[in-house]
C-alpha cells in the first residue's frame, strides 16, 4: 500500500498503533469513521484522489475487524476512474468489502466488461482479479464468454491468460451451470501446447476442474498430457524460474498427472508406455534428501506418481517397486516422512493387488504404533486395520492388545473398537474371539463400549459348543483380585445362563459361583446390580437339588434390595423373590435365554458410519466408482465349528455402484474363511446405480409388486383421497428439463414404505434418496439418505418439509452441496399430536449442470406407523368391545370394490399394517377379528379394535367394523384400512406371523366365537 503524499492516512494509521488499549483504539476508529461519513455526504465535492484517500481508510478499519457499513458506493466508483492509482484501490477494496450478491456489483458490470476486453494490460488483469475474486452468478453470466475469448487469444500477453484461466476456473467452480464449457476440448487441447509455464500451469488447473465434471469430452487432451510430463521429466524443458530446488515446475506435474486420474484408463499403448517410462523415472529418482523444501516437492510429485500408478493398473513389478518405496519412507526418521508413507500405504490398501506385498512391511508398521508422535501412531493403526484379513488376523489382533496396555487414553476407545471388530471378522474359531474380547474387557475395560460385550453374549447364546468354554472363561477372570466392572457384567450374565454346565469342576459349584460374584457386588454401579440379580435368581433355579444356605444367602440379597430407589432394581429384587418361592414357576419364567435373531453386528455397522467420506475426489475412490467391479453385497458369519449362525453383515470388499438383486439364484455364492459372499454378477449400469446399497441392503430392501393403483391419501387435509396415486406421488414445480426423469415408479415406491421402514423414496439419474426410520409410541426417527451419483457436486440443494397439521417435524440442516459419489444423511425427527391421514410433503430441489430438479414427494409417515400390535384373549377383547358401543366410537361400513384376495392374503396386508389378528375370537372362519394400539400426544395409548366379515362367494366386498375409545381415530382408522383394502397394492414378501394370544379364555366364559357372535351381530 503506497502511503506516498497521502499523510492523513499514515497519521491514522500511526494513530491506531500508539493506541495503549481496545478502548483507546475503538474510540479512535469510531471518531475516523464519523469523519468520514462526514466527507461521504458531500460526494460531489470530492475528487478522485480524495476518494482514494478515504477508501484506503475504511480498508484499513475493516482489516482491523471493525464493521464498514458505508462508503461502498465511493469503492464501486472508483472503479470507472481513468487513472491507475484510483482504478486500483476501487478494485482492492470491492473484492474485500462486496460479496458476490451485493446490488452495488451490479452497477460495475459495464465498467468491468470494459476493462476486460480494452486494450489496456494493467487494467485487465485488475478486472480479471476482481472477477475471480468475487464469482457471483451475474459475472459468470455477464462476463465468463469475455473471459474465454481472452484466454484462447493469441494477441493477449502471458500474464494476462494466465489471469483469465484462473477466473474461469474460478467461475466455473462456483456456477457450474452457467458457464458454457460445451466444445471446449480442442481449445483445451490448444492451451496444452502452450510454451509459457505460467499460462501452462494454470491452464493445466482448469483442465482438472473440467475432467472432473465430464472426461468423456478431453479424451483429446490425454496424449497431449503425458507429452507434457515428458517434456518435464524426461527433456528438462523448463526455464530456470520454474526450476525448484532442481525439480522442474513440480506444480504442473502434480496437476496432470491429478488429471489423468480421471480418465478411466490408456487405450493407446505407445502413450501408455511413455507415460509409464515417464513415472519410473519419477519412482527412480526420488530419495529423502536434509532440505525440507526439496523434499516436500519431489514428494508432491511422488505421491501423485504413485497414486497415477495404482489407478492405472500398472504391471505388479511396478506397484511392488511403489510399495517398497513407501516401505522405506516409513522407516525413515524424519516423523512427517514416515506419516506420509503411513498414509499413503493406507490408500494403496483399495487395491487388491498390493495388499500382500503391503504384509511384507507388517512388522515396521507394528513398530509405528509406539512412535512418539501421536499421528503416526493413529496412521499405524489405520494400516494395520485396513490390511488385517484371514492370514494376519491372530498376529495383528495380538499386537493391538499388547500395546493396548501402553496406548494413550484418546486413542483406547478407538483401539478397543478395532481390535473387536477384526476379532469378529477374522476369527479363525469362536473361543479364540472369546479369548481375544475377555482380554480386551480384562485390559481396557473402561473403553470396552456395552456393544462390544453385547456382541460376544449374542455369540455365546447362538452357539452351543461355545457355552461351556465361554462360562470357565468368565470364571477364571473373576479370580482376579481387581476386575473391571464391564468384565463383572459379562462374566455375571455368562455364568448366570450356563455355570451349570460347570458344575462338575472344581470351584463351579452353584454356591462357589455365587460367592465369587457376590464378591464384586460391593463394588458395582447401580447399573449392574440388576444384571447381578439376575444371575442370583438363574443360580437358584439351577441349584439341583436345592441348597438351602444358598437359598437364604440370595433371599437375604433380594430382602435387602427391595426397598432401593432405584425403580429396576427394586422391581427385580420383588419379582424374583416371588418367583423364588414358586418353586417350578421360577424355571419356567427363567428359561434359558434363547437364540437372537440374526442381525448386523452393531460393531460393524459403526466402524462403517465412522468412516466418513471426504468431498475430496481422490483418483483411487474415482477409480472404484467407474470401474464394474463385482462387488460384495452381504456377508454371513458362519461360525467354524458349524453351528448356528450368528448374524454378522459386514463389507469384506470393495463396495459394489449397483443395485442388489434379491434374487440370490442369479447371483454367485461362495464360502471364503467362514464368510457365506454373496456375489452380483452383473456390471453397474447408470439406471441402476444405487449408492445406498451398502446401507440399505442389510434391510432386505425389496421392490413393490408391479400391480395397479387408483387412489392415496390426502397430502393436505383439503384434498381428497381420490386423487390419482402418479399424481401425489411427485408433483414438478416446472418442467424437469425434459431430460430428468425419475428412475421406476415413484407411487410403488411409495407403496412399498407404507408396510416397510426402509426402502428407496426416490430415484433419477443423478440422485437417489433413500429412507430409514424407526417408530416408538408416538415419536418416529427418519433418516433422509441424499446419494450424488455422479462424478460433479450436486449444488442449490434444498429440502423442506410440509407438514400437516397433526405432525410435528423438525428436518436438521441439508447442505447446500452434494459432493460427487458422496452420501448426506438428514435426520428427521417426527411427533404425532392426534390422529389423521393427511401426509406429510418433502419439497426437495437440486442443480446438475443445466438442469434444476424440484420435486414434491410424498413421507411415508402413515397413521399405521404409530400402531402397536397387540394380542387380546377372548375375555379382554369382549370386555373392551362391550365398553365401546355404538357411533362415533364404533363405525360399521360395507366396503365395496375391494380387491379380490385370499383369506391368508388378507391377514398378511394386516400385519404388515402392524395390526394383530387375533385366531379363533370369530366363529366364522370366513371372518377376521383384529386389535392394535394407536399412539398420539392427545389420545396416548389408545387400544382400537376391528371385525371384517367377507363373503366366499364374492371377495370384492366385505363389511368393516372399527372401535376405539377416540372417535376422530374411529374414523380415521376406518378411512385408512379401507384405503389399503381398496387402492393399495398388497406386498409381495409375507410378514412374520404375530405372536398368539397372551392368556387363554377363561372357564366362565362359553365358546369365544358363540360370545362374540352375539356381541357383534
Amino acid at each position: 500500500m503506497a502511503l506516498s503524499g497521502m499523510r492523513g492516512l499514515s497519521v491514522f494509521i500511526s494513530d491506531v498503533r500508539n493506541c495503549q488499549n481496545k478502548e483507546q483504539e475503538r474510540l479512535r476508529v469510531d471518531k475516523e469513521l464519523g469523519n468520514l461519513r462526514t466527507r461521504f455526504k458531500n460526494e460531489k465535492g470530492l475528487t478522485h484522489y480524495e476518494k482514494k484517500k478515504y477508501v484506503w481508510k475504511m480498508l484499513y478499519v475493516y482489516m482491523l475487524g471493525y464493521d464498514v457499513d458505508f462508503g461502498h458506493m465511493e469503492a464501486v466508483s472508483l472503479i470507472s476512474a481513468p487513472k491507475y492509482p484510483e482504478k486500483q484501490v476501487g478494485y482492492i477494496v470491492t473484492s474485500c468489502l462486496l460479496n458476490e450478491n451485493h446490488d452495488f456489483l451490479r452497477l460495475a458490470i459495464n465498467t468491468v466488461r470494459n476493462d476486460i476486453i480494452g486494450r489496456n494490460e494493467t487494467f485487465q488483469c485488475l478486472a480479471l482479479t476482481l472477477v475471480g475474486n468475487i464469482g457471483g452468478r451475474e459475472f459468470a453470466e455477464s462476463l465468463a464468454p469475455d473471459v474465454q475469448k481472452l484466454l484462447i487469444s493469441s494477441s493477449v500477453r502471458p500474464l494476462v491468460r494466465k489471469k483469465a484461466a484462473l477466473c474461469l476456473l474460478r467461475l466455473f467452480r462456483k456456477n457450474p451451470d452457467v458457464v458454457n464449457v460445451d466444445g471446449w476440448a480442442d481449445r483445451m487441447a490448444q492451451l496444452l501446447d502452450e510454451r509459457d509455464l505460467g499460462v501452462l500451469t494454470s491452464s493445466m488447473s482448469l483442465l482438472v476442474a473440467l475432467v472432473a465434471n465430464n472426461h468423456e469430452a478431453y479424451w483429446s487432451c490425454l496424449p497431449k498430457c503425458v507429452r507434457i510430463l515428458e517434456r518435464l521429466i524426461r527433456n528438462q524443458d523448463v526455464p530456470q524460474e520454474y526450476t525448484y530446488y532442481g525439480i522442474p515446475s513440480p506444480w504442473i506435474q502434480v496437476r496432470t498427472m491429478r488429471a489423468l486420474q480421471y480418465f478411466p484408463t490408456i487405450e493407446d499403448p505407445n502413450t501408455r508406455r511413455s507415460l509409464f517410462e515417464v513415472l519410473q523415472r519419477i519412482l527412480m529418482g526420488t530419495d529423502v534428501v536434509k532440505n525440507v523444501n526439496k523434499n516436500n516437492a519431489s514428494h508432491a510429485v511422488l505421491f501423485e506418481a504413485l497414486a497415477l500408478v495404482m489407478h492405472l493398473d500398472a504391471e505388479k513389478e511396478m506397484m511392488s517397486q511403489c510399495i517398497a518405496l513407501l516401505g522405506k519412507f516409513i522407516a525413515v526418521r524424519e516423523p512427517n516422512i514416515r506419516y506420509l508413507g503411513l498414509e499413503n500405504m493406507t490408500r494403496r490398501l483399495m487395491v487388491t493387488e498390493v495388499q500382500e506385498i503391503i504384509k511384507r512391511h507388517q512388522a515396521q508398521i507394528i513398530t509405528s504404533l509406539k512412535d512418539p508422535d501421536t499421528s503416526i501412531r493413529r496412521r499405524a493403526l489405520d494400516l494395520l486395520y485396513g490390511m488385517c484379513d484371514v492370514s494376519n488376523a491372530k498376529d495383528i489382533v495380538e499386537e493391538l492388545l499388547q500395546y493396548l496396555s501402553t496406548a494413550d487414553f484418546a486413542m483406547r476407545e478407538e483401539l478397543s473398537l478395532k481390535a473387536a471388530i477384526l476379532a469378529e471378522k477374522f476369527a479363525p474359531d469362536l473361543s479364540w474371539y472369546v479369548d481375544v474380547i475377555l482380554q480386551l474387557i480384562d485390559k481396557a475395560g473402561d473403553f470396552v463400549s456395552d456393544d462390544i460385550w453385547f456382541r460376544v453374549v449374542q455369540f455365546v447364546t447362538n452357539n452351543e459348543d461355545l457355552q461351556p468354554y465361554a462360562a470357565l472363561k468368565a470364571r477364571s477372570y473373576l479370580d482376579k483380585p481387581a476386575t473391571h466392572e464391564t468384565m463383572v457384567k459379562v462374566s455375571a450374565y455368562i455364568l448366570g445362563e450356563y455355570g451349570h454346565l460347570l458344575t462338575r469342576r472344581p470351584g463351579c459349584s452353584p454356591k462357589e459361583i455365587f460367592l465369587i460374584i457376590n464378591e464384586k457386588l460391593p463394588t458395582v454401579s447401580t447399573s449392574t446390580i440388576p444384571i447381578l440379580l439376575s444371575t442370583y435368581a438363574k443360580i437358584l433355579m439351577h441349584a439341583q437339588p436345592p441348597d438351602k444356605e444358598l437359598q437364604s444367602q440370595i433371599w437375604a440379597i433380594f430382602n435387602k434390595y427391595e426397598g432401593c430407589i432405584d425403580s429396576e432394581i427394586q422391581q427385580r429384587a420383588v419379582e424374583y423373590r416371588a418367583l423364588s418361592r414358586k418353586g417350578a414357576a421360577l424355571t419356567d419364567v427363567l428359561a434359558e435365554m434363547p437364540k437372537f435373531p440374526e442381525r448386523q453386528s452393531s460393531l460393524i455397522k459403526k466402524a462403517e458410519d465412522s468412516e466418513a467420506d471426504t468431498a475430496e475426489q481422490s483418483a483411487i475412490k474415482l477409480r472404484t466408482q467407474q470401474q464394474a467391479s463385482n462387488a460384495l453385497v452381504v456377508t454371513d458369519q458362519l461360525p467354524a465349528n458349524g453351528t448356528q449362525p450368528v448374524g454378522h453383515l459386514g463389507i469384506v470388499k470393495l463396495p459394489s455402484m449397483s443395485n442388489t438383486d434379491d434374487n440370490t439364484s442369479e447371483q454367485g455364492i461362495t464360502r471364503e474363511n467362514g464368510i457365506l459372499t454373496v456375489i452380483d454378477s452383473q456390471p453397474p449400469s447408470t439406471a441402476s446405480l444405487d449408492l445406498l446399497g451398502d446401507l440399505l441392503a442389510p434391510l432386505d430392501i425389496v421392490g413393490p409388486p408391479a400391480t395397479t393403483h387408483q387412489s392415496e391419501p390426502s397430502v393436505a387435509s383439503g384434498l381428497q383421497s381420490g386423487i390419482g396415486a402418479d399424481a401425489l406421488a411427485i408433483e414438478p414445480v416446472e418442467d424437469l428439463a425434459k431430460n430428468v426423469q425419475p428412475i421406476g415408479d415413484i407411487a410403488e415406491r411409495f407403496n412399498a414404505l407404507i408396510v416397510k421402514d426402509s426402502g428407496v423414496l426416490y430415484e433419477d439419474p443423478y440422485i437417489q434418496i433413500g429412507i430409514k426410520a424407526e417408530w416408538r409410541a408416538h415419536h418416529g426417527r427418519l433418516v433422509l439418505f441424499l446419494g450424488n451419483k455422479n462424478v460433479a457436486p450436486l449444488l442449490s440443494v434444498q429440502a423442506m418439509i410440509l407438514p400437516p397439521s397433526h405432525l410435528q417435524i423438525e428436518l436438521s440442516l441439508v447442505p447446500e452441496t452434494i459432493p460427487p459419489r458422496a452420501q448426506v444423511q438428514c435426520p428427521l425427527e417426527v411427533i404425532n399430536l392426534r390422529p389423521s391421514r393427511d401426509l406429510a410433503v418433502l419439497d426437495f430441489s437440486y442443480k446438475f449442470g443445466t438442469h434444476v430438479v424440484n420435486v414434491k414427494l410424498r413421507l411415508p409417515v402413515l397413521l399405521n406407523k404409530f400402531l402397536q400390535p397387540i394380542s387380546l384373549s377372548a375375555e379382554e377383547f369382549f370386555q373392551q368391545w362391550r365398553s365401546l358401543s355404538g357411533p362415533p366410537l364404533k363405525l360399521q361400513e360395507v366396503v365395496r370394490g375391494v380387491r379380490p384376495m385370499p383369506l391368508a392374503e388378507m391377514i398378511n396386508l394386516f400385519n404388515s399394517l402392524r395390526v394383530t389378528v387375533c385366531p379363533g375370537l370369530d366363529p366364522n372362519t370366513n371372518n377376521l377379528v383384529a386389535s392394535t394400539t394407536f399412539y398420539s400426544e392427545s389420545t396416548r395409548a389408545m387400544l382400537c379394535l376391528m371385525r371384517i366379515e367377507t363373503d366366499p362367494a364374492d371377495r370384492s366386498q366385505l363389511r368393516m367394523t372399527i372401535a376405539s375409545g377416540d372417535h376422530t381415530l374411529t374414523l380415521e382408522l376406518k378411512e385408512f384400512i379401507k384405503e389399503q383394502l381398496v387402492n393399495i397394492p398388497i406386498p409381495s414378501t409375507p410378514m412374520p406371523p404375530q405372536p398368539q394370544p397372551i392368556s387363554p379364555p377363561t372357564t366362565a366364559t362359553s365358546d369365544p366365537g358363540d360370545l362374540l357372535a352375539g356381541l357383534l351381530n
